[in-house]
């Protein structure tokens, strides 16, 4: 039996910060970020099947927000100003993270690389759950924008607007429905939402 580098690789993601161009009052790591994703995807996929008959697989979308930027493992996290400078630079970005995906895919035992690329490579997932996917990942963003506004770094100002367009430009029912219901206590402190 062959050893697998696929874990150990994944184990790295706590080492590649995000918003690397940006001073943060707290850094973020890939690892965290994806797990609060895989968070906030599964709450909406949840709200759109109990509030708006919805059909999704919610443990799935749990899964592939898990697995929706282990690729950044090996081609670190390019910011968002950079990656979507011009369409070609997008372009070859989208070709080295499809590249990065089937270097780590390779990486696992030849009887397992079935079950797991499925949440790794974009390729399979319908649109309905990228699309999820990706309005968690925003909705995360903007989660980090408030963090560190309210931190008193304005660094954060210009991403924040930008990121009150994009998530009006996907908004969902689901998605408005999370944002009633669950973002005003990202406002808040510790003691005020632990006092009832």
């Amino acid at each position: 039996m062959n050893t697998s580098h696929f874990f150990a690789y994944l184990s790295r993601l706590k080492l590649i910060n995000r918003w690397p161009l940006m001073r943060n009052v707290r850094t973020e790591n890939v690892s965290e970020h994806s797990l609060q994703v895989a968070f906030v995807a599964h709450a909406l996929a949840t709200i759109k099947n109990k509030k708006f008959n919805g059909k999704v697989d919610t443990q799935r979308i749990a899964l592939l927000a898990m697995y929706h930027d282990v690729s950044e493992v090996l081609t670190g996290d390019m910011p968002t100003p950079t990656k979507y400078y011009n369409p070609q630079i997008t372009f070859e970005y989208k070709k080295i993270e499809k590249m990065a995906q089937h270097k780590l895919i390779a990486m696992l035992p030849d009887e397992l690389q079935d079950e797991f690329k499925c949440y790794i490579d974009e390729e399979y997932y319908s649109d309905e759950e990228k699309y999820i996917i990706k309005q968690a990942d925003v909705l995360c963003a903007y989660l980090k924008t408030l963090e560190e506004m309210s931190a008193g770094n304005n660094e954060f100002r210009l991403a924040q607007q930008r990121l009150e367009k994009t998530l009006k430009a996907r908004s969902s029912p689901e998605m408005d429905y999370f944002i009633q219901v669950f973002l005003p206590s990202f406002h808040l402190s510790l003691d005020e939402i632990t006092t009832d």
